[in-house]
């Protein structure tokens, strides 16, 4: 029989291990489109 604590424990490592692969995927596989309108070139934005 599995103990309260041993429930505990497992939910907090399942908890964690959720975080790390969300964080892996967002920081390093998941790359977000830049917007065309960054201020990066001549677009006149100002802000250089």
């Amino acid at each position: 029989m599995v103990t309260m604590n041993t429930l505990i424990q497992n939910i907090l490592v399942v908890i964690a291990l959720v975080f790390a692969i969300i964080f892996i995927v967002r920081k390093f596989i998941w790359k977000p489109t830049k917007s065309k309108k960054a201020c990066g070139g001549d677009d006149g934005c100002g802000c250089h």
